[in-house]
């Protein structure tokens, strides 16, 4: 079930969409923070994902003007889009499975 729902997510244009959108987002928010925030790439990546996934660690934390405002943007603009993404995948293994029960029925 998980990889036909794998599957089909991969040939969703929608669910491409939004996997290529998260990953700019999280690869921008790195590049933001490896610039302006002066963290390692490793902290930038990793902050960025804590950040989008609301985990919020509290073990880095923006110390620029700059830097938090654009947390704050960063944060309204990339848990939309992070819940999207997650909605999708959710869709795509729901119907996989759903496909999967009916076949079994069928039989």
């Amino acid at each position: 079930t998980l990889v036909r729902g794998i599957r089909s997510l991969a040939r969703d244009p929608k669910a491409r969409g939004l996997l290529v959108l998260t990953l700019g987002l999280i690869l921008g928010g790195a590049f933001f923070y490896r610039h302006v925030e002066d963290l390692s790439w490793v902290d930038s990546v990793y902050f960025s994902i804590v950040t989008l996934t609301t985990v919020g660690y509290g073990d880095i934390a923006p110390t620029t003007t700059a830097g938090k405002i654009f947390t704050m943007v960063y944060l309204l603009i990339g848990i939309g889009i992070l819940v999207a993404l997650v909605g999708e995948v959710a869709s795509h293994l729901i119907r996989a499975d759903t496909d999967r029960r009916e076949r079994r029925a069928d039989r």
